[in-house]
């Protein structure tokens, strides 16, 4: 389904809404969420750089039961499953997204969820002293249940505090935090710091502390306004709350947008997934969303972020965990880079130049890995090119498809979509995960290949059907998938006028 010129691309072309203004209670609400998503960072690159210490104390615990040495296929197996756990419990926590945020709220929600939180830090912080890599299973579990809950609550609460003209700037800080808690997680994994034989176990339950943090922070936030006025019906509360976080007594304008997508929300109602899935009416912005999802996690970064170390080893390099940690630096200094851009150049744009770019490195990075036994001065080129594939991710691929999602749909079924769209992410992650030690032995240095194919497939995709959403209310772009709907998205048109979807978003 494709949109039709006329009427419907009007509502993506206005032009954006005043500048607003960044006040005190708006960052705080934010960056106390953030939180959420900067354990979801850690806990994912930090089982990275103290992998060869975690597998000996596997083996060591096996000896103790067993008094044999644990085979190689089982430790793969074993260290494997420890990785990967991580998204099981991520796919669960994400498609339980809904039924939290319509009962409890989306605050209240980000706040019971660090019960999961201390429960982790709890089973991983114990299991060395209880001789039980089981322990260190159940504890990646169950961070990945609070992960999972994460990616959704986040995105949501802050696009809905934040004005309009902010929501894409505002949005990109969950990515920020994902990639400062993945950087600190690799500074803290080095073998001077807490990757050694005596506090692996301390760097794994240090997310107790941003747990501390964060339930002391929330309670100070207000709820989303949002939730207020339409599940709530509590106008004057929503409008107390726009005020602390706009800086302004006058929020008529963002009280008006918010009544008109309650009355949208009373002719649609709450929706259901298994509805999300058979309404005609969301078919085309949840195609979207789920191919958004799937081109973050397929397009390669986590064999990145969970492999690096071994590729840097294997491209021999002789300090791999400070090449990493520079991979981090570099994540995190292009996710700022999209903070400042992504209102200015748009969501598609920037997608479009990451998934680009990460193609053109992936393709790099195989020539380098293939070429690195006849020519050891490729191994710099390896180097170059991961920092370039995780430079460009984090231009578009990395933060975009997390809160584009919010964006797609109004209130009713924003909690579905939400919840599928991560459960397909983390499910995606899941697969790569799980599977890329295995493929990496089939495929060798041809490995990234596969991801290139991907990632010019969803450039394709993104370039034919991804609307532009800078600086439209979330009511306005639903408007344009209705529209579309009902005039059925039977015609096809030229890239051209497809263009003039993101026409204002051009670099």
């Amino acid at each position: 389904m494709t949109f039709r010129p006329g009427s419907n691309l009007d509502l993506f072309q206005k032009s954006g809404p005043e500048p607003s203004q960044i006040t005190f209670p708006l960052m705080m609400s934010v960056g106390a969420a953030v939180i959420g998503s900067l354990q979801f960072g850690y806990n994912t690159g930090v089982i990275n750089a103290p992998q060869k210490i975690i597998e000996k104390f596997i083996n060591e615990t096996w000896f103790e039961r067993y008094q044999d040495p644990i085979s190689k296929s089982q430790l793969t197996a074993i260290w494997s499953i420890a990785v990967s756990i991580f998204s099981v419990g991520g796919i669960f926590g994400s498609f339980s997204v809904g039924l939290f945020v319509n009962r409890f709220g989306r605050r209240n929600s980000m706040l019971m969820a660090n019960i999961l939180s201390f429960i982790a830090a709890a089973l991983m912080s114990f299991s060395k002293m209880a001789s039980s890599w089981e322990m260190l299973i159940a504890g990646r579990f169950v961070v990945g249940l609070y992960s999972g809950l994460s990616t959704g609550f986040v995105p949501m609460y802050v696009g809905e505090v934040s004005p309009t003209s902010l929501r894409g700037a505002l949005g990109t800080l969950h990515q920020l935090g994902i990639v400062l808690g993945i950087l600190i997680a690799q500074v803290f994994g080095m073998e001077a710091v807490m990757g050694n034989d005596d506090l692996w176990p301390l760097l794994l339950g240090f997310i107790f502390i941003p747990a501390i943090i964060q339930c002391i922070v929330l309670p100070l936030c207000p709820k989303s306004p949002r939730f207020l006025l339409i599940n709530k019906n509590e106008e004057n509360k929503a409008k107390s709350v726009l005020k602390k976080l706009r800086g302004t007594t006058d929020v008529s304008a963002d009280m008006q947008e918010m009544k008109e997508e309650s009355r949208q929300m009373m002719r649609e109602k709450k929706v259901t997934i298994p509805e999300l899935f058979r309404s005609n009416l969301y078919r085309q912005p949840l195609l979207i969303a789920l191919v958004l999802q799937l081109s973050q996690q397929l397009s390669g970064i986590n064999a990145i972020f969970y492999y690096s170390t071994r590729i840097f080893e294997k491209a021999g390099v002789e300090q791999p965990v400070y090449a990493t940690i520079g991979a981090g630096v570099v994540n995190t200094a292009f996710t700022v880079v999209s903070l400042f851009v992504v209102e200015r150049a748009g969501r598609r744009s920037l997608h479009m130049l990451g998934l680009l770019g990460m193609a053109g490195s992936a393709v790099l990075m195989t020539i380098a890995l293939a070429l690195l036994e006849k020519l050891k001065w490729m191994s710099y080129l390896s180097i170059v090119a991961i920092f370039s594939f995780v430079a460009f991710f984090e231009i578009g691929p990395g933060p975009i498809p997390w809160f584009i999602v919010a964006e797609l749909f109004s209130q009713g079924p924003r909690p579905s979509a939400i919840a599928v769209a991560g459960f397909t992410n983390w499910t995606a992650n899941f697969i790569v995960g799980m599977g890329f030690q295995y493929v990496e032995e089939v495929c060798g240095a041809y490995v990234f290949i596969i991801f290139t194919i991907l990632l010019i497939f969803f450039f394709i995709f993104t370039y034919f059907k991804v609307p532009e959403t800078r600086g439209r209310t979330f009511d306005e772009i639903a408007a344009g998938f209705r529209q579309t709907s009902a005039t059925g998205g039977e015609k096809h048109h030229s890239p051209e006028e497809l263009n003039s979807l993101g026409a204002d978003s051009q670099l």
